[in-house]
């Protein structure tokens, strides 16, 4: 009885931890002052109440929210947890890495959420200028915004366009200068342990990366296409709020569609949706015709 007791108690600090961290990131966000132009970039923040996807909102992929819970969220929540010795601090970069369309950015999104950080997608659109110099400039700005929003979650979607091997035939001396401020201001949130920031970062192409952000991903997670198991959970929380005819199977349709990822079950239930419509139309024309 006294473990059920102390169980409840930490599970009601768990609560009230998460939700006074999300209500204190919200007022972060109204209250943040920029020192400099570069610092605009606060409008591409998200808040934890923002992004608008959960875990439940992901079908399958059991196992790496798992992992995400364990290695993100746990120690966004309860830094405490993680302040003595040297092994058990946090991770500050996560790279998810797989085939197209399985579900890598919605993940990113559902752990800034339920972790109650702060997220800021980057990509080469917010951080490049062709003004000499600003493109580094802007590189800094997103990391001195970060700290001052913490805990947050910087996203760095198709990671491999931004920060590919350097070096390479073609590669711009602009190109490169903003890869050596993105990893040198990445190594400052490594020495800066009570800072919650984590970076994050996805793509199908892992070979592409230059060995040096590789190292800077300590934590590595496959983000592979789903069983016939996982796609019949994907397909029922694609359809959870569809009207559905009574004879669709999600279990057959899963068995019919191996290889598909979660975004091409999407397509083909947008596709089926839009059957009925295509009908009508169709039965249209003909009667038109007849006339």
């Amino acid at each position: 009885m006294i473990f059920q007791i102390e169980s409840l108690k930490h599970g009601l600090n768990m609560l009230q931890n998460t939700h006074r961290g999300s209500k204190r990131s919200n007022n972060t966000l109204k209250d943040v002052v920029t020192e400099n132009d570069f610092e605009q970039v606060l409008s591409n923040v998200l808040s934890p109440n923002d992004t608008g996807i959960t875990f439940e909102d992901i079908g399958a992929l059991d196992n790496v929210k798992e992992t995400l819970r364990e290695l993100v969220m746990l120690p966004l929540q309860r830094p405490e947890l993680f302040s003595k010795g040297q092994l058990r601090k946090p991770v500050k970069g996560i790279l998810l890495f797989g085939p197209p369309g399985t579900g890598k950015t919605m993940l990113a999104k559902a752990v800034a959420t339920e972790s109650g950080a702060n997220f800021i997608s980057v990509s080469m659109s917010i951080i490049t200028s062709k003004k000499f110099g600003e493109s580094e400039k802007y590189v800094k700005a997103v990391f001195s915004l970060v700290s001052k929003i913490s805990p947050a979650v910087i996203f760095v979607d198709e990671v491999d366009s931004m920060l590919a091997k350097r070096g390479s035939q073609g590669e711009h001396e602009a190109m490169r200068k903003i890869k050596n401020e993105f990893m040198v201001n990445w190594d400052g949130l490594r020495t800066k342990e009570q800072e919650r920031i984590l970076v994050l970062g996805a793509t199908n192409k892992p070979y592409e990366l230059d060995d040096a952000v590789i190292r800077r991903f300590p934590r590595r997670i496959m983000v592979s296409l789903p069983d016939a198991l996982n796609r019949e959970k994907i397909l029922k929380v694609l359809l959870s709020k569809e009207t559905l005819a009574p004879d669709v199977d999600p279990k057959s349709v899963s068995n019919m569609t191996e290889g598909y990822s979660g975004s091409d079950l999407k397509n083909l239930c947008v596709t089926a949706a839009y059957c009925p419509f295509v009908k009508f139309l169709r039965r249209k024309r003909r009667r038109r015709a007849r006339r």
